[in-house]
């Protein structure tokens, strides 16, 4: 997300019939658009991966999954947000043509430009959805991804892959509880160019 292209506040109705003659994606937060930033080819992999890895289980499950230009909108529609991933398994969201709206499962590949946004008001915003249990955030530089996952008392818990699991018998297990999958960090990463990082001796 990058500055507010449209500086006089906007109805939920009137952004959805302007970003629909849009040529670029804009996500809308209470009046106000916002431009997507770009991203880069290890991004858009990372996200692909992804959802080549979850397609076929969740259809098994009856479960949709959509990438990039699908839009998530809140309750009261004063938000509609395009994550990178999204997953849903509300029969309303099954029909639906032009958002999700009971999302299970967002994941969020991170770019230095939005990554601040993504872990903080995004995130916020996100926990207010009563249907999801899962946020994820997959860096596009080094393998690494933290998983926040809804908790039965409500509060949200992290766990950091592959950090939290190296003292585990599989350091390079990856796991979704709230749609009970299980892959490899491998997977999620396959071809994906990573940035050489360079530590502070």
């Amino acid at each position: 997300m990058i500055a507010n292209l449209k500086k006089n506040f906007l109805t939920p109705e009137e952004y959805l019939a302007w970003e629909a003659k849009q040529e670029f994606r804009h996500e809308y937060i209470d009046g106000e658009v916002y431009a997507m930033a770009g991203g880069t080819i290890a991004h858009n992999d990372i996200a692909l991966n992804a959802y080549n890895a979850l397609r076929s289980h969740l259809k098994a499950m009856g479960c949709r999954i959509n990438v990039a230009d699908v839009k998530v909108q809140d309750r009261n529609a004063k938000k509609y947000f395009y994550p990178d991933v999204v997953v849903s398994c509300n029969e309303s969201d099954r029909g639906s043509r032009d958002v999700i709206s009971f999302p299970k499962l967002i994941i969020e590949v991170l770019s230095p430009s939005t990554e601040g946004f993504d872990r903080g008001d995004k995130f916020k915003y996100y926990r207010r959805f009563p249907s999801l249990l899962e946020y994820v955030l997959i860096d596009a530089d080094k393998i690494s991804i933290d998983v926040y996952r809804r908790g039965d008392a409500g509060k949200w818990e992290l766990t950091s892959y592959p950090e939290d699991l190296l003292e585990s018998d599989n350091p390079d297990l990856f796991e979704l509880t709230s749609i009970n999958f299980q892959c490899s960090l491998a997977l999620i990463y396959e071809d994906v160019e990573l940035s050489a990082v360079v530590e502070d001796s």
